[in-house]
């Protein structure tokens, strides 16, 4: 007869957002993966909207971790992994995990585990380090998707992968060179193009074209 070992569940994890849902497939067995609305014994992983953090934590006096990145909420320690989740467990190996306040030794092994790189981050500056995580991904994102929309509108449909290639081989000129990776006319201060092609652009993104092509000056 063959037995089956089953592996004991180490901690819940309370939400089933992008988040929780790829953190508990990463995790398997070691987890337990709940609505919002349960009530777990043992350690719990808050992986909920930042609203909701401060009445469910109350629920799980000393037991309970969260997972925002800007929130910081008295006595409660926070493991933020600085990434963006699909709902769908990746290779994290080397990515930044920002830890604020006394996390349990057992779940920085299990984000250890996952490939994740814990740093102690102070409570002060959580704002600061979130506005940066923002300003890398969502906001990235918005001049990626708002570029697309600007040339789809005046009826240029890029083929094969669009602006996709130019995004991921700027990210791989920044991580081999840093700021020698940046290209472009405002690196070479080339005036008449930074000239023509702002005009070319709405009001708003000309702006911002702008500000953010002079913003490292």
């Amino acid at each position: 007869m063959r037995h089956t070992v089953r592996m004991t569940v180490e901690f819940t994890i309370l939400g089933r957002g992008r988040a929780g849902r790829a953190l508990a497939a990463a995790w398997g067995p070691r987890v337990a993966l709940c609505e919002h609305t349960a009530r777990p014994e043992g350690l719990v992983v808050l992986a909920v909207p930042d609203r909701a953090l401060p009445e469910l934590a109350a629920l799980f006096p000393g037991r309970c971790v969260h997972l925002a990145g800007s929130l910081h909420l008295e006595g409660v320690p926070c493991a933020h992994p600085l990434t963006s989740f699909d709902g769908q467990a990746r290779d994290w190996t080397d990515t930044p995990l920002a830890v604020t306040g006394a996390l349990p030794d057992g779940l920085r092994r299990a984000f250890g585990d996952l490939g994740f790189m814990a740093f102690d981050l102070p409570a002060e500056l959580k704002p600061l380090y979130h506005a940066a995580a923002v300003l890398t991904s969502g906001h990235a994102a918005t001049l990626w998707l708002g570029a697309e929309a600007l040339l789809r509108a005046q009826g240029v449909a890029l083929p094969g992968r669009g602006l996709l290639p130019l995004a991921e081989a700027t990210l791989r000129n920044v991580e081999a060179g840093g700021a020698v990776g940046r290209t472009g006319p405002f690196v070479r201060g080339d005036e008449a193009t930074i000239a023509r092609d702002a005009e070319a652009l709405p009001a708003p993104w000309r702006e911002i074209f702008l500000k953010l092509g002079r913003g490292l000056d």
